[in-house]
């Protein structure tokens, strides 16, 4: 028997129990990874309280796109792994089918990276999704160039502030707007060019003055919501604006007054093809190597404290990712 987490119902983070479940063997194209540190995604708090874009088939349900950990068993058919490899898993697969919170998890072989050398698994665990996200848009998709202007919100997450590396990378010029002065130097010191503090400064204004009146060239918001309006006006004239989450919970107006190229990023464009996976593989690999992408993780829970993990996730003060450590 394994211990995994799953919940009964939808709600709040005291719906997560830690229980025994027999995993079974893995089916064909599956591995089963013995984990060791579970990185925690916005994605997996709204799928537990039924706000994510898809919900729960049955219950109890399982939830968890990222983990690392070493392979313990081989489905039929896969070929480019073996026992004892250490790998990750990325969000290359429905949590309505599986997930990796807990001891143990099976997962599609398709989803899982070996991991780069020289990271251990709660570093690793803080990389893939983060990186495999901001170069998915940035890179990608956006293809951004070098001394164009990027403005990031939510800057201080995981994913933010893997964008500040990948746009500093490639030579473009970071821009991070955050709630609160609190992290301002924090970011700063990070890499970004410049931090714009909404709470305190226009966002339009403020983006305006530090790109010399031409505004961002690229804008990647992780909020949505009403807020979309001024980023809007904050893009450059041709610009792009692009919505990659949903932490504001009001609709998301289209801006249709000049508006620039505006899209939605969903990270499973990029995971759930392997060509495009392999690719964003080797630049982060790169990365790592050059020492120019480095995986933060904010703070580490035990998988006994899961709740609390997730109310931590929710409150939004973290700095970087949010990690589950298991065994050890």
């Amino acid at each position: 028997m394994t211990k995994t987490v799953r919940f009964a119902a939808e709600g709040g983070p005291e719906v997560l129990e830690l229980v025994d479940v027999d995993l079974g063997a893995p089916g064909p194209g599956e591995l089963r990874l013995r984990v060791e540190a579970i990185g925690l995604n916005r994605a997996e708090a709204m799928f537990r309280s039924g706000t994510y874009f898809e919900r729960p088939d049955e219950f109890p349900a399982k939830l968890g796109y990222s983990a690392s950990g070493i392979v313990e068993a081989l489905g039929d058919g896969v070929t480019e792994f073996a026992v004892g490899d250490a790998v990750s898993t990325v969000a290359g697969f429905s949590m309505r089918n599986y997930g990796v919170y807990g001891e143990a998890a099976i997962v599609p072989a398709s989803a899982a990276l070996r991991r780069p050398e020289g990271l251990d698994a709660t570093e690793t665990v803080a990389l893939w999704g983060p990186f495999l996200t901001a170069y998915g848009a940035i890179v990608d998709e956006g293809h951004v160039r070098p001394g164009d202007f990027v403005l990031i919100t939510a800057a201080s997450s995981s994913v933010g502030l893997a964008t500040i590396d990948v746009v500093n990378h490639i030579g473009a010029i970071p821009l991070a707007a955050t709630r609160t002065a609190a992290k301002r130097r924090r970011l700063l010191d990070a890499g970004a060019a410049h931090v714009i503090v909404t709470d305190d400064e226009d966002v339009v204004s403020r983006t305006r003055e530090v790109t010399g009146g031409h505004g961002a060239d690229f804008v990647f918001d992780a909020v949505a919501g009403p807020g979309v309006r001024a980023l809007s006006d904050a893009t450059a004239p041709g610009g792009t604006l692009v919505v990659y989450g949903a932490l504001d919970v009001p609709e998301t107006p289209f801006p249709l007054w000049t508006p620039p190229t505006m899209r939605m990023f969903n990270a499973f464009e990029l995971t759930m093809n392997r060509e495009r996976l392999d690719r964003a593989g080797h630049f982060i690999r790169a990365g790592v190597r050059a020492g120019t992408f480095r995986p933060r993780v904010d703070r580490t829970f035990d998988l006994t404290d899961v709740a609390e993990s997730h109310r931590y996730l929710e409150a939004n003060g973290q700095f970087g990712k949010v990690v589950v450590t298991v065994g050890g």
